[in-house]
């Protein structure tokens, strides 16, 4: 029997945390070990996915697929020639003209309703159909509705978050409040630590943070690198620096991901 392929939703309490740097360069991670890879932009408030891979139009966007105007199949591109490897990548973008966002922001709940119906509906159109390996949702930071109906529909939820003090309460509030609702399997990525740089020392405070503050698997440390964070609109790090910590970092939450 065919293993299926997983959904991985990207998620954070709140904007900042690197979300959509670890959300292109984990896809790009998964695509050059040969996966066939579909990253999708659900942050409809503000989306940047096209923005970082400079692509100004799109026939169709996420919110015509998840409004029912086309199918998925119309959304999608091919964006594989970035990764010059072995594995496919394909995007699906949200509209970012402010119309659109706007537009987005008005939704009600019986079009959500209707909208998660679209996305559950992925499992079997990408993943049963297609041959996808993975699917991973970049998603609205907090409570939004497309985020909520991201994480249900996942079957994994990466949180990106930081030592940031507000951050770290809001990331335990939806631990305890949103996905533990959801009996959703989490793992946390800490993101943009000082302290990781020194092995000792930052190996010791991570594990104290997730063992005492957040209770929940960790599944990577990712240092606060300035290089990375000056190429995030850019360039996809991991292709361009395969060789550079931040990739080896990815390559080893990869590993970790394929294992679950």
């Amino acid at each position: 029997m065919k293993v299926l392929g997983k959904i991985l939703a990207v998620h954070s309490y709140k904007g900042g945390t690197g979300k959509t740097l670890l959300s292109l360069n984990l896809a790009a991670t998964f695509a050059k070990r040969g996966k066939r890879v579909c990253l999708m932009d659900l942050d409809f408030r503000a989306p940047s996915l096209s923005t970082i891979l400079k692509i100004e139009k799109a026939e169709y966007w996420l919110n015509d697929y998840l409004s029912g105007t086309c199918e998925i199949e119309k959304v999608l591109m091919d964006v594989s020639d970035r990764i010059q490897n072995k594995g496919r990548l394909f995007i699906g973008l949200a509209n970012p003209k402010t119309e659109a966002i706007r537009d987005m922001t008005a939704k009600d709940r019986k079009w959500e309703m209707r909208a998660l119906g679209r996305l559950l509906a992925l499992r079997n159109s990408l993943l049963n159909d297609k041959g996808f390996d993975y699917l991973i949702f970049d998603t609205s930071p907090g409570l939004q509705y497309a985020s909520i109906n991201a994480i249900v529909s996942a079957d994994l939820v990466v949180v990106a978050t930081t030592f940031d003090r507000s951050d770290v309460e809001g990331t335990k509030r939806m631990l305890r409040e949103l996905y533990d609702l959801f009996e959703k399997k989490t793992e946390i990525v800490l993101n943009k630590v000082f302290s990781a740089v020194c092995p000792k020392s930052g190996e010791d405070k991570v594990q104290t943070v997730v063992k005492d503050v957040y209770q929940a698997p960790l599944l990577g440390v990712i240092p606060c690198f300035c290089d990375v964070s000056k190429a995030e609109g850019n360039t996809v790090f991991v292709q361009e620096k395969p060789g550079h910590p931040f990739a080896k970092i990815l390559d080893e939450m990869a590993n970790k991901i394929d294992k679950l």
